[in-house]
């Protein structure tokens, strides 16, 4: 990451502020009239939003190109279940419609918030790999794009 140029570091902190928005704003740790909470967001909301975002701005920026990088990147995109794990860890517990659905309102308080802090730990996880196994793909050796073709002369006698 020490190579990386202005523009990467700026789509990362882009990036990091569009996922902290993006989940925050929904899951009313941001106050806006449109969303509500019945639930109060806990201790640990803010600051694992803050690390999940970082990881997810980072694991963003590895997706742009440097100007000497060219052609298509082989390697996949691993980042997203992490970054929707966050979304209901951070999230109310019976805000979530999903969870309603599958628990009800009492199984909502009484499974799915004690999970919630397992639920972000395993998304940190998820997210700190894929950002580990992309910058790993930008250390290993690249491949030469502009090698010419060799030609094979076959002899005819």
């Amino acid at each position: 990451m020490t190579a990386w140029t202005p523009r990467r570091w700026g789509a990362a902190a882009v990036a990091s502020l569009a996922f902290a928005l993006v989940v925050a704003v929904p899951t009313d740790l941001v106050d806006t009239p449109v969303f509500g909470r019945e639930v109060p967001p806990t201790w640990w909301a803010w600051p694992s939003l803050v690390v999940s975002s970082l990881l997810a701005g980072l694991l963003v920026a590895t997706y742009v190109a440097a100007p000497e990088q060219q052609g298509p990147d082989p390697a996949g995109r691993d980042g997203w279940i992490g970054g929707t794990l966050t979304f209901f860890a951070v999230g109310c517990p019976v805000c979530n419609k999903l969870v309603l659905l599958a628990l009800g309102s009492a199984g909502a308080m009484t499974w799915f918030e004690p999970v919630q802090p397992l639920l972000q730990l395993v998304a940190v996880a998820l997210l700190a790999w894929a950002l580990q196994r992309r910058l790993a793909g930008e250390r290993s050796c690249a491949t030469p794009t502009n090698v010419p073709a060799t030609t094979v002369r076959s002899d005819p006698s």
